[in-house]
C-alpha cells in the first residue's frame, strides 16, 4: 500500500462515460444508465484498502440519505484482480451485500474507466452536478484510520449540498488512501 492524493481532475470536466458491470446484478451499466439530473457521485474503492474500509459506514449512511433527494452513487473499483484476488469482482459483490451498499459497485476490468476519471487513489470522490460537470473532487472528510477523528462525511455532504442548492464549493482538499493497483 503506497498513500496517495488524489488528482485533482480540472472543475467543470464533464464525466466520462463508461460501459461496466455491477459486481452484484451481473448488468451491464453505462453512466447514462445510472446517473441523476441534480448530482451524480462517483466514488473509486476497492475491498482490502483500510482507508475504504474506514469509510465505508459513512459512505452507506450519505448514499440512504442523498438518495431520498435524488442524488445518484456509483461505486467503481480498478484495481488489478490478479495481483490483488481480495478485490475480484465476486469478492466485491460479497462486500456490497455484507455492507448492504445502496449503490452499485462496478468492476472496471480494464481500468479505463479509473484512467478516464484521472483516480489515482482508494477512495477518491467526484460530484458531478445535474449537466454531468464536475464540481467536486477529493475527500469525505479528515478522517483516517488510527487519527481518532470521527466520521462525518462533511467535505462530501457539504459539496452534495451545494450542488443540490446551486452554490459553489469553496475548499476541496484531496482525498488520501491506497494508490490504484495499476496492472503491469
Amino acid at each position: 500500500m503506497a498513500l496517495t492524493e488524489s488528482t485533482m481532475l480540472p472543475l467543470g470536466t464533464e464525466a466520462p462515460n463508461f460501459h461496466i458491470k455491477d459486481t452484484v446484478s451481473g448488468n451491464y451499466y453505462t453512466l447514462d444508465d445510472l446517473k441523476s439530473d441534480r448530482a451524480t457521485v462517483i466514488m473509486f474503492i476497492c475491498n482490502h484498502c483500510p482507508y475504504v474500509i474506514h469509510v465505508n459506514p459513512e459512505l452507506v449512511r450519505i448514499a440512504n440519505e442523498y438518495r431520498n433527494k435524488g442524488v445518484a452513487f456509483i461505486a467503481i473499483s480498478s484495481n488489478d484482480v490478479e495481483a490483488h484476488p481480495e478485490d475480484s469482482p465476486d469478492k466485491m459483490s460479497l462486500v456490497a451485500k455484507v455492507l448492504r451498499f445502496p449503490f452499485p459497485y462496478l468492476y472496471d476490468k480494464h481500468q479505463e474507466v479509473a484512467k478516464a476519471y484521472d483516480a489515482a487513489c482508494t477512495p477518491d470522490f467526484y460530484v458531478f452536478d445535474g449537466n454531468l460537470k464536475l464540481a467536486y473532487r477529493g475527500r469525505l472528510d479528515d478522517s483516517r484510520p488510527g487519527n481518532g477523528t470521527a466520521l462525518t462525511g462533511e467535505d462530501l455532504r457539504g459539496a452534495i449540498d451545494s450542488v443540490l442548492s446551486g452554490t459553489t464549493i469553496e475548499k476541496q482538499y484531496p482525498s488520501m488512501g491506497c494508490n490504484i493497483k495499476w496492472k503491469s
